[in-house]
């Protein structure tokens, strides 16, 4: 994929009316900068998700794509662990049911088949345009430490490797991220690398409001990004 896609990506969201992109076009545009991204694929029939689920391999997740839900899980929008073909067809029959229920107006574009990727370190490396100090990326670690603590580090963008790594040691889970009693430690070049990528996304790619990766998952040697989603201004 090149800058000429990404382009075409958020110039189709705007032209739909769109300020989401939806997760597989966040995660285009992070895999063009070279954020390793699940291996997933959108699809808009049960058939292809059986195909698909084969290819890709099982456990798979499936996820619900709407412009009119943002939080999946909110609506019974996200599936988990799927290990069959007929778990794959339960929870994709499961899902367009809970939408119908719940957000019956909602318009469904299709449901993203992903692989279920063992779990991390669970991050969040973030972006947003300030209006007074210009791109901004944020960085802590996910669950409740993001959500409750708060423990997140700020830096104007563009940012150095060396300004990712500063950003990790000035939250107070990285004593975590280090390698706590018998964990391994993560891999924190990996995720320094991910974090000035982050930076020039959001200074490079005018359109784009806010980003954030959540989860990150992070591991001794390698990351991936499981969910993404971006807003344009």
């Amino acid at each position: 994929m090149t800058e000429r896609e990404v382009d075409a990506i958020i110039n189709r969201a705007l032209s739909e009316g769109r300020r989401y992109l939806m997760e597989d076009e966040s995660k285009k545009i992070l895999k063009t900068y070279g954020i390793p991204v699940t291996k997933e694929r959108l699809v808009t029939n049960l058939e292809s998700a059986l195909e698909w689920a084969g290819k890709i391999g099982f456990p798979v997740v499936l996820k619900v794509c709407s412009p009119d839900i943002i939080h999946k899980s909110d609506f019974g929008g996200v599936m988990l662990g799927l290990k069959t073909p007929i778990e794959v067809e339960e929870a994709y029959n499961k899902i367009l049911n809970n939408i119908r229920g719940k957000k019956p107006q909602a318009k469904v574009l299709g449901v993203l088949v992903q692989e279920m990727v063992p779990h991390g370190y669970e991050i969040i490396v973030g972006a947003t345009r300030d209006a007074q100090f210009g791109p901004v990326v944020m960085f802590g670690l996910g669950g409740v430490f993001v959500e409750v603590l708060e423990d997140v580090s700020f830096r104007l963008a563009p940012l150095t490797k060396e300004d990712g790594l500063e950003m990790m040691q000035e939250i107070k889970g990285f004593r975590l991220l280090k390698g706590f009693r018998n964990s391994e430690p993560a891999d924190l070049e990996a995720l320094a690398d991910v974090i000035t990528k982050v930076g020039r996304i959001i200074t490079e790619q005018n359109e784009i409001m806010e980003m954030e990766i959540n989860p990150f998952f992070v591991y001794s040697k390698g990351l991936i990004a499981v969910d993404a989603r971006i807003i344009l201004s």
